[in-house]
């Protein structure tokens, strides 16, 4: 997951490098070429509307996974597009198949977008700007369900984003869900310093991650230090949500930052300071609180700032969580306030399943 794609989109000579990008990506994740002809599709569409109707922004690729988390083996490339711009008035039109606005665009369309990816979402609010979310999926197997009909059994569902310092080409910063049973873990790490050495750490720490899942989150931290000693070390918090008995508990060691909605109300998680894999504090405080309906868990790296504030637009919780993600991801910053790390936030999010926008016509 360290691998990232992030092209700032300022005018239309960058919408090729957003395509040349996510084709570059699905080699990654050894896509099909069907795969790999909707990403360049969705992406080359994305890219030219954040020029005709944004006034500019960025794309971010990552390799990542589906949302519902009994699908975390499935590769799937990530497209995420994200603007300050002036909003969509009316998303139910927008999200149309073959609507456009502009007379050079390629006439696909956000509806179209959305009818050839594997899940794609989007949030825009008039005067706030607009992120939209694709995953390109595998072709499905003869006989066989596409993996985007897979779905947990309580509906739990796990996203994020990850950017890297400078637009370089690997992040420090990665995320991970695995489901055991009626657990459903959710691990951010934030690997020392920049570049491959961090992403090294950060990679050892996912790989990891499946193999102790089954474990309690102090526990699974035990297990991390023990395989990130040959690393840097990592800053890791471990979110884990027991679906039988609606229980969230949450561990950190470093600087990984962790809040928790409900009842509409945001709260912080903490973690304790220390390194996975270099200095493990001789205990690990455990936070534990319920997991209602309207809960939200927001994981992110100190790529973003201390006091970054949580979204207000009460429609978000409905959105896919990677665009929840996004959103966070973009309002911390701006052109004229840059994040200055590798930055990546993961949301953990009960799956409602409604459609945030009536978009009947």
């Amino acid at each position: 997951m360290s691998r990232v794609w992030d092209i700032p989109v300022q005018d239309s000579t960058r919408v090729r490098d957003v395509r040349v990008a996510a084709e570059a990506a699905c080699a990654h994740a050894e896509l099909d070429a069907h795969s790999t002809a909707v990403a360049a599709l969705v992406a080359t569409e994305l890219g030219t509307n954040l020029v005709k109707h944004a006034g500019g922004g960025r794309v971010v690729v990552n390799l990542a996974a589906p949302a519902d988390t009994c699908a975390e083996d499935v590769p799937c490339v990530q497209i995420v597009a994200l603007d300050h711009g002036p909003g969509i008035d009316n998303v139910p039109v927008a999200m149309r198949d073959g609507h456009t606005t502009a007379a050079s665009s390629l006439g696909a369309g956000l509806g179209t977008c959305r009818r050839v990816s594997g899940e794609f979402d989007l949030h825009s609010r008039p005067g706030s700007g607009t992120v939209a979310v694709a995953r390109i999926l595998p072709v499905r197997a003869p006989g066989g369900p596409h993996p985007r009909a897979q779905r947990s059994r309580t509906g739990a569902r796990a996203g994020g984003i990850t950017t890297a310092l400078a637009h370089a080409e690997h992040s420090g910063d990665a995320f991970s869900r695995v489901r055991c049973g009626p657990r459903v873990t959710l691990m951010l790490v934030d690997g020392l310093g920049h570049g491959k050495k961090a992403a090294d750490a950060s990679t050892a720490a996912v790989a990891e991650l499946r193999r102790c899942a089954d474990l309690p989150p102090a526990e699974i931290l035990k297990h991390l230090h023990a395989a990130l000693r040959t690393t840097r070390g990592a800053a890791v918090g471990v979110a884990q949500l027991d679906e039988d008995t609606d229980r969230l508990s949450f561990a950190g060691v470093g600087n990984i930052g962790a809040r928790l909605r409900t009842d509409g109300v945001w709260r912080p998680l903490i973690s304790h300071p220390g390194i996975v894999g270099a200095h493990f504090p001789a205990t690990v405080p455990l936070s534990e609180t319920a997991w209602t309906r309207d809960s939200l868990l927001v994981l992110h790296s100190d790529g973003l700032p201390s006091r970054w504030v949580p979204p207000t637009d009460d429609r978000l919780g409905a959105h896919d969580p990677a665009v929840v993600a996004a959103v966070v991801l973009r309002d911390a910053g701006s052109a004229a306030r840059p994040l200055r790390d590798d930055a990546s936030v993961a949301v953990l999010a009960p799956d409602h399943r409604t459609d945030p926008y009536d978009r009947t016509p």
